[in-house]
């Protein structure tokens, strides 16, 4: 794996590349969680839930398009570099349980995206590359809607299992994310995609 920065051309195609990759799963995970998941607890999930993430998985792959554009305007193109499994890894370890999938999915992994975003567009601008700032911000304000998605779907299945949001994120996460949670937290933004009121005021439940 290359070293990921703006700070040098090859940095920057290393960054793109990776985000690419992560855009392309992305596409597949919400084709995923559609297809895999047709009722929660024994009830069938409504039509709404199918809606929302055909049209997440649409803008998912909006974005890997602009960011394979942008590689090639660098002179580079998706697959010129190796990339990690992590996410496809955490949807194979939650492939049998719908609240788990929309805890470590859209709850942990993009609500992350949304926590780091802004300090790498203004990183981006930094180093004069404007064009791949701007990617990102397209990138970002759409992502707010994904999480969305996740605490929407999420606070679903907390409803039908009779728990609350918080305790079954925390049960989620002890057995299904490798690692910690890591902030500082994006509040402004996670509390736009609606995980603050989800908890309870945090921009997380108690596992942080």
């Amino acid at each position: 794996m290359k070293r990921r920065g703006p700070g040098s051309l090859a940095g920057r195609i290393a960054l793109l590349h990776a985000l690419a990759h992560i855009e392309l799963n992305a596409i597949d995970l919400a084709c995923d969680l559609v297809a895999r998941f047709s009722d929660d607890t024994g009830e069938a999930l409504p039509r709404a839930f199918a809606e929302d993430w055909i049209k997440v998985a649409d803008e998912e792959g909006k974005h890997f398009l602009m960011l394979e554009a942008r590689l090639a305007e660098l002179g580079a193109s998706y697959g010129d570099l190796p990339a990690h499994d992590g996410l496809w890894q955490a949807a194979e370890a939650t492939a049998h349980d719908f609240a788990a999938r929309l805890a470590i999915v859209p709850l942990v992994h993009e609500a992350r995206g949304l926590d780091v975003t802004p300090q790498t567009v203004a990183a981006l601008e930094r180093a004069g590359d404007d064009v791949s700032a701007r990617v990102l911000e397209t990138i970002y304000r759409d992502e707010i809607g994904h999480v969305s998605a996740g605490v929407r779907w999420f606070a679903f299945a907390a409803k039908n299992r009779n728990t609350s949001p918080a305790e079954l994120f925390d049960a989620s996460v002890e057995a299904y994310h490798t690692g910690t949670l890591k902030g500082p937290y994006n509040e402004p933004a996670r509390r736009e995609a609606g995980m603050v009121e989800l908890f309870g005021g945090t921009p997380y439940a108690s596992s942080d």
